[in-house]
């Protein structure tokens, strides 16, 4: 009777861990790592809950306890790993307290909790085969007293996996895991070197604007261009100068943050977008850009038109619509990296490999793990190498479409201002 008690009770303590795993995995999100179907966008915000317009915050979930759940991982995490550092910043970056700030917050980590399904899926195998073993094949007691098995018969065998097939394996795993990784950081690098350029560049564009404003010629030029002779610089007229050159940087920004919308998803950009077109722009030229069917061009179409109307030489107008040049290839290289994933067949294999590679390996580790209590240190075993190599492939699949973690909305505002400040500065013959 008392041996009859103690199986109960044993089983009674398997079935209870295995309910807690099933708990924890249910709050954690859905991922994709058993499924090839995309992750749908979190649901679209109310107006009591906008995200603000800034997208330059700090790395993290929200400390708002007003903030919605679909804010703390996932899709709606997203928007939270739009970091832009500062000196400050670098400093806690470069900290020695750094590995004890991140095991500290360990359990908030959106990388884990995306993986939660998967973790909890090979660690319920890995008490199966623990459980299974201790029926068929006999168990300790907490008392260290070995019992014979509880299910006998010839169909009741101890299952298990010769561990050399998984080493064997490992080399593989890892470089299909460490080219996914790399190709994922390079497409995001990528993106944000396209970004790095649109800054660089548009401050030339108003840079050059503003210094050769009224430079049509020389005025101490009388050499003939094609039989035609130099005209002489005309006066400038401050008001209608600094209509021009504010039209060049209205539409300089115009076209960035039109881009910006062209890569992020509807549902988070859309109502801010059209709201800051029209606080800025005209009725005409905001209803102009909305309304076409690709609006980053017609932003640039409006910006040429914009230097087409500066007093200048014709070549230096050449040298400002070289730069325009440039945003077409960023705008073109920000459309393939949002259109063109790596290769779906790549990423698969690699979600099936890595799945199956884990959702096996408890039957090899079994034998590993004989000095412990009836083998159950397999399980946290498990578990532990389950977050880790699931966790590398999330991070890639976080990387692979950059966008929506970079601080576009940032980069706009920046430019803005940039370009806003250049056009302001006293030019050609408004010296003192």
């Amino acid at each position: 009777g008392e041996t009859i008690i103690l199986n109960y009770i044993y089983i009674t303590m398997l079935f209870r861990c295995m309910a807690a795993l099933a708990v924890l995995a249910a709050a954690a999100p859905t991922c994709e790592a058993f499924s090839t179907n995309p992750t749908p966008l979190a649901t679209k915000p109310s107006s009591t809950q906008r995200m603000p317009k800034k997208s330059a915050l700090f790395m993290g979930p929200p400390t708002d306890p007003s903030a919605p759940a679909t804010d703390l991982y996932g899709e709606g995490s997203r928007k939270y790993r739009r970091t832009v550092y500062t000196h400050d910043q670098w400093v806690k970056h470069r900290s020695p307290d750094r590995f004890v700030n991140n095991l500290s917050t360990l359990f908030n980590s959106g990388i884990y909790k995306n993986v939660g399904k998967e973790v909890f899926a090979t660690t319920s195998v890995a008490v199966f085969v623990c459980a299974w073993n201790m029926l068929v094949g006999g168990y300790q007691d907490l008392a260290g007293v070995t019992h014979d098995p509880i299910i006998q018969g010839e169909w009741a065998k101890v299952i298990g996996l010769p561990l050399q097939a998984f080493t064997t394996l490992s080399p593989s795993l890892g470089l299909l895991l460490a080219f996914r990784t790399n190709n994922s950081y390079k497409r995001w690098d990528e993106a944000r070197k396209f970004w790095g350029l649109n800054i660089n560049h548009t401050r030339d564009l108003n840079r050059m604007a503003t210094a050769w404003y009224g430079h049509e010629s020389d005025p101490w030029d009388t050499t003939e261009f094609m039989g035609a002779p130099s005209s002489k610089a005309a006066p400038i007229d401050p008001a209608e100068r600094q209509y021009l050159l504010g039209q060049v940087s209205l539409m300089t920004w115009a076209f960035v943050r039109s881009m910006k919308r062209h890569l992020s998803p509807p549902d988070e950009d859309e109502e801010d977008y059209i709201a800051e077109m029209k606080s800025r722009l005209t009725p005409e030229q905001a209803d102009a850009i909305i309304s076409a069917a690709h609006r980053p061009n017609r932003a640039l179409y409006d910006l040429s038109v914009a230097i087409e109307k500066l007093p200048m030489h014709f070549l230096r107008k050449d040298e400002l619509n070289k730069n325009l040049s440039i945003f077409e290839d960023t705008l073109g290289g920000s459309e393939r990296l949002l259109s063109s994933p790596i290769p779906l067949f790549y990423s698969r294999h690699t979600a099936r490999f890595l799945s199956t590679w884990l959702l096996l390996l408890p039957f090899a580790l079994y034998g590993q793990f004989g000095d412990s209590w009836n083998h159950t240190a397999m399980i946290p075993a498990t578990a532990f190498i389950s977050v880790s190599l699931f966790g590398i492939e999330e991070l890639a699949t976080q990387l692979e479409e950059p966008f929506t973690i970079l601080p576009m909305q940032g980069f706009c505002d920046k430019i803005g201002a940039n370009c806003d400040e250049i056009v302001g500065w006293r030019g050609q013959g408004l010296d003192e």
